[in-house]
């Protein structure tokens, strides 16, 4: 398995099960009530949905860019500063799909030659509190991007389904359905 075919699906796969959350949660609930959902944490000193969702986003763009050697655009700062300020600022459920709309877009048009190419690669993982990591790019997919953006894309899913909307494991795995066989649906 190479580096850019397990990043790019992972997180591409992950980001649009995110979106079908937000839309049952908006169909699921009154437009207040989807849109206070941006607002809901999960314990007082965790970030709200709306951060939740950035920042999966924010990993997606990180993990790819580091993995790729490349510098990062400004979308990332973007999304980190509205993650950050989404307390006071969530946004709307329509801006947060578009956010993880214009990630799935960025994904489709990675240079998986350029990830691939970073297989063996010393990586030195800096954090804004002055610890730096040194990894392999293949420790960093493993250890560091990866789970970094499984818990955010948890923990909205944790926002959501305590907040009431109806959300199960077919839901979480439902890029899963592309590879069940036929006639192994309990039922039919």
């Amino acid at each position: 398995m190479t580096l850019a075919s397990l990043v790019v699906p992972t997180y591409r796969q992950m980001l649009g099960a995110l979106s079908g959350w937000l839309d049952k949660a908006r169909s699921q609930l009154s437009a207040d009530g989807g849109e206070a959902l941006l607002s809901v944490r999960l314990a007082p000193d965790m970030f709200p949905l709306a951060t939740q969702i950035r920042f999966a986003c924010v990993q997606a763009y990180e993990g790819v860019f580091r993995l790729g050697n490349e510098a990062f655009t400004p979308i990332v700062a973007t999304l980190l500063n509205e993650g950050r300020n989404a307390g006071e600022q969530p946004g709307s459920l329509a801006e947060a799909q578009d956010r993880i709309a214009e990630t799935i877009a960025f994904l489709d048009g990675v240079d998986t030659a350029a990830l691939d190419a970073a297989a063996g690669r010393a990586l030195a993982h800096g954090l804004p509190n002055g610890m730096i990591f040194d990894l392999t790019a293949e420790q960093y997919a493993r250890d560091w991007t990866l789970p970094q953006f499984y818990f955010h894309v948890m923990i909205a899913y944790a926002i959501l389904r305590s907040a009431g909307v109806d959300l199960g494991k077919a839901d979480y795995v439902a890029h899963m359905f592309a590879y069940l066989r036929p006639g192994t649906v309990p039922g039919q």
